[in-house]
């Protein structure tokens, strides 16, 4: 049994409210280039790597750089080889409090929503800035800055250097998402 906390915040917005249903979902042997060319068309960071509805991994874009480093030919690389396997996940029934929590002590932006070990959703920390921007402080905790800050965060809209809808921060005048951030940088 777990020991009650008086300092635990519980929203009221479940999980299951705020998650993507229609999420997009790859094969373990799908080859990574027909997952890059879903990503591009979807406008989408990371697929789930599903079999039959049951979770077998995340496929984001940071895999994808990490493969490019060790390997310049992802031809015939499948996506098995180099999608991360050991993911963390949560219900739907969860406080979204409680998956802001968790994307913090695990380090990552998404969890795939499962029950029974089938996938039936996706959540991203936007997802829930969306829904409760007040988490962001809680949210921002957990992610260590790897290189320095450029701007500040105004709030979220339309990206004025690739027109995405994200979380805008000031730089040289322009308000741009973390993406375009970084390539500023």
């Amino acid at each position: 049994m777990k020991k009650w906390n008086p300092f635990r915040i519980k929203i009221g917005v479940k999980v299951g409210d705020v998650m993507v249903r229609n999420f997009i979902s790859i094969k373990l042997d799908a080859f990574v280039l027909d997952a890059v060319k879903i990503m591009v068309k979807k406008r989408v960071g990371s697929l789930v790597v599903e079999e039959k509805g049951f979770l077998r991994g995340l496929l984001t874009e940071k895999d994808i750089m990490w493969a490019l480093s060790k390997q310049k030919d992802l031809t015939g690389v499948r996506v098995g080889d180099i999608c991360i396997k050991k993911i963390t996940t949560i219900k739907p029934s969860a406080d979204i409090y409680d998956a802001v929590i968790l994307m913090k002590k695990v380090k990552f932006r998404r969890l795939p929503v499962t029950v029974n070990k089938k996938v039936i959703g996706y959540l991203t920390l936007k997802d829930v800035l969306r829904v409760q921007p007040a988490l962001f402080d809680i949210a921002k905790q957990g992610y260590a800055l790897k290189s320095r800050v450029v701007g500040d965060v105004v709030g979220e809209g339309v990206c004025e250097e690739c027109e995405r809808f994200d979380l805008l921060y000031r730089v040289d005048g322009k308000k741009i998402c973390e993406g375009c951030k970084n390539i500023a940088e």
